[in-house]
């Protein structure tokens, strides 16, 4: 799927400022679409946001069978560029009506008070500090070292969580060679940590 964009298509698209992002989902008629992936939908979103549940643009083409192509959308992204290219894809497909919040999440919980906003949990981000609440103040969340995905405080309380080894969402996935191998590398990394020294595998998330 070609999702490249020229600069005349991409000022074809429909920019909303995060101070009247809210006035725009709130509008019963309004689809509003996060564009990213199910995991980070799962970290947070904006009320009554629908999520394609798609983990590449590949597979976007089947989800949009499903939708009506005279209703609103607002479509939505951590910074801006994934629903860009979604953005342009959906023109070129018939949809008129496609609005994108300028700037992304990070950039409405930048700008909009935490008592106006319509975001609810966190906005998982690609650094060091895996999440972000209003305000850009980092998170609640950290990175499971097993498969990589943001795991909460809720996550660590379960008998599927182990430091440096797994979390509920990837437990019964990992053979016990893996588990194995990745108790190796934490015990590691605690024998480094204790020396007061930096283990080559460990990252600021451990």
């Amino acid at each position: 799927m070609n999702l490249s964009l020229s600069p005349k298509t991409k000022n074809k698209n429909k920019y909303i400022e995060p101070n009247k992002w809210n006035k725009l989902i709130k509008n019963k008629d309004t689809l509003v679409l996060d564009s990213r992936k199910p995991f980070e939908y799962d970290v947070g979103t904006f009320n009554k946001s629908i999520n394609p549940n798609v983990d590449n643009f590949r597979e976007f083409p089947k989800y949009l069978n499903k939708l009506n192509k005279k209703k609103s959308i607002a479509m939505f992204c951590t910074g801006g560029i994934r629903c860009e290219k979604a953005s342009v894809y959906l023109k070129n497909k018939g949809f008129k009506n496609v609005f994108q919040l300028r700037g992304g999440i990070l950039n409405y919980l930048k700008k909009v008070n935490k008592k106006k906003s319509l975001w609810k949990g966190e906005c998982f981000v690609f650094d060091n500090r895996i999440s972000v609440k209003h305000g850009l103040i980092r998170g609640t969340f950290s990175m499971c070292s097993g498969c990589r995905k943001p795991i909460s405080s809720r996550d660590k309380k379960s008998t599927k969580y182990e430091k440096g080894v797994s979390c509920p969402n990837c437990h019964d996935r990992l053979s016990n060679s893996q588990k194995e191998r990745f108790r190796m590398r934490q015990k590691q990394i605690n024998l480094a940590k204790k020396s007061g020294k930096k283990h080559i595998f460990q990252k600021e998330f451990n």
